[in-house]
This record gives C-alpha cells, sequence and structure tokens, in this order.
C-alpha cells in the first residue's frame, strides 16, 4: 500500500550506494546472497530473544534488497536475479515469524501459525498472478522496472518491514501485532485474488475481439 510512495524517496540514496558497489564490481545477485545471509542470523537472534540485534540484521537485509535493485536497473534487470531475488525475499519473510515462535513458543505459537499462513496467502496470489502477466505479456504501470508484476495490496514490502521492527521493538505484544497484520495479510490475498482474476479475464476478453 505504501511502496510506491516511499519508493520516490529512497531511491536517490539507494542509486547513490548502488554507484559505489557498481564501482567496485559488486554485482546485484552478490548483495542479493549476502543481504539474505545477513537476514538469515536474524533468526537465531529473535530466538535468543535479542531484539536491537535482530532489528539491526533486519534493516541491513532490507537495504540490501533496495541496493540489489538499483544495482540492477543500472547494469541490466535479468530474470535469473528477480527470481533469485524474491525467491530468497519470500523466505527472509517466512522465517521472522518462526524466530518470535521460536522464542516464546506458547505465546506466539498460534499467532505466529496464523501470520505465516496469511503471508502464504499474499505470496502466492503475488506469484500466481506474476507468472501468467508475465507469460500473456501484461505490463505494470506502477512498477514498469520491475522483473516481476507487483500486483498492489495493503500489506506490501513497506508494511512487512514495519510490522517486524515494531515486533522487535515491542517483542512482548507479538502475538496481537500478528493477528492484526494476518486480518490484513487476508483481506490483501481476497483482493488480489479479485482483481487478477478480473484482469486477467479482461484481458482474455480484448484478445478475443482483437482476433475477430
Amino acid at each position: 500500500m505504501f511502496d510506491k510512495h516511499i519508493i520516490p524517496y529512497i531511491k536517490k540514496p539507494l542509486t547513490v550506494g548502488a554507484n559505489l558497489l557498481i564501482k567496485r564490481n559488486i554485482s546485484a545477485n552478490q548483495v542479493t546472497v549476502v543481504g539474505f545471509l545477513i537476514g538469515l542470523l536474524a533468526l537465531p537472534a529473535l530466538w535468543s530473544q535479542h531484539y536491537t540485534l535482530a532489528l539491526l540484521l533486519i534493516i541491513i537485509n532490507r537495504i540490501a534488497d533496495g541496493l540489489d535493485g538499483a544495482i540492477a536497473r543500472q547494469s541490466k534487470i535479468t530474470e535469473a536475479g528477480g527470481f533469485l531475488d524474491i525467491s530468497l525475499d519470500f523466505m527472509f519473510y517466512a522465517l521472522m515469524p518462526l524466530g518470535f515462535i521460536l522464542a516464546e513458543p506458547q505465546q506466539n505459537a498460534i499467532a505466529g501459525a496464523i501470520l505465516l499462513v496469511s503471508f502464504v496467502g499474499t505470496g502466492s496470489s503475488f506469484l500466481a498472478f506474476a507468472s501468467v502477466a508475465a507469460k500473456l505479456g501484461i505490463d505494470n504501470p506502477i512498477y514498469p522496472n520491475k522483473s516481476l508484476y507487483y500486483i498492489a495490496g495493503i500489506t506490501e514490502g513497506s508494511e512487512t518491514i514495519a510490522l517486524f521492527i515494531i515486533c522487535c521493538l515491542w517483542p512482548q505484544h507479538f502475538a496481537i501485532f500478528a493477528y492484526i497484520f494476518a486480518s490484513l495479510c487476508f483481506i490483501t490475498t481476497a483482493n488480489r485474488i479479485w482483481s487478477g482474476f478480473h484482469t486477467l479475464n479482461l484481458h482474455a476478453q480484448s484478445r478475443n475481439k482483437g482476433s475477430e
């Protein structure tokens, strides 16, 4: 929901950072992998309830995620790089609730499980539409530089990162935050399924009329 509003503000600093990395012959894929490995360390940090450390690692991971995209846009966006980026991103998103579950299983297990199920809904609806849109050649006017079609929703990347930050700052309230965010994710999933189905139907009808 907020991604398209935040991107214009972070584009310039990310471009500056990307230029510095490109001059050092650091590729987008290298930043993607290193960023994921750093983010992966947030799991044991959460498990051991070192929430400040986990927060720092999460922030570094997200900065890396922004930098790899900026590097790719200045060099060359590849389908392989886009696939690697989105795969590791979704894995990172799933590991963070697991960290809170492991930290306080009795308190966080059910809420964390529901949150993970909601992530499956948003992720699967997002990727399913993106794959069909790519096959049909449907362009995304909102995110034209993305390697995949980004179908909008209430809960996107910005909101998910905000959730992780809030949970690290107030981990004792993780269950409440998780229930609220999961509800928003379920709404996003339902909206994506409806709008995706509607968009593909309109595209099919338009193509059929053009062939007459």
